[in-house]
């Protein structure tokens, strides 16, 4: 299993990239694509939508199950990658590249319990 020293994680298996303009890139990690299985839709939020930590902003559907997908931290949602409408196995082949989910602008209120990479190693027993 792949686990990006660079990136934070969520308890829910998701990834988060920080950009230097209070803007996150969210993805689900490798871990969860591989629990997952091949992944045959994927439903993301609107741009626009504003989204609270821990709700729940969309839905990975598998041939094994469908997934919620939830917002790492609040604010508003300012970009979906439209690639996963047409091509939703891409989770699957590249899930912290062009498997990317969304981007989040994160509010100023907004203070997520997220960890580290060696954290989420532990979590998941890698």
């Amino acid at each position: 299993m792949k686990i990006p020293d660079e990136l934070n994680y969520t308890g829910d298996h998701e990834w988060l990239a920080t950009g230097q303009d209070g803007r996150v890139r969210v993805g689900i990690t490798d871990y969860a694509q591989d629990a997952l299985g091949d992944v045959v839709f994927v439903e993301l939020p609107e741009v626009g939508t504003t989204v609270t930590a821990g709700d729940s902003v969309g839905e990975v559907e598998s041939t094994k199950s469908v997934s919620d997908i939830y917002a790492p931290v609040s604010g508003t949602v300012v970009e979906v990658n439209a690639i996963l409408g047409d091509a939703p196995e891409t989770l699957n082949g590249d899930p912290y590249g062009e498997g990317w989910m969304f981007v989040i602008e994160v509010a100023e209120d907004s203070s997520p319990e997220l960890l580290d990479a060696a954290a989420y190693k532990e979590l998941t027993g890698e």
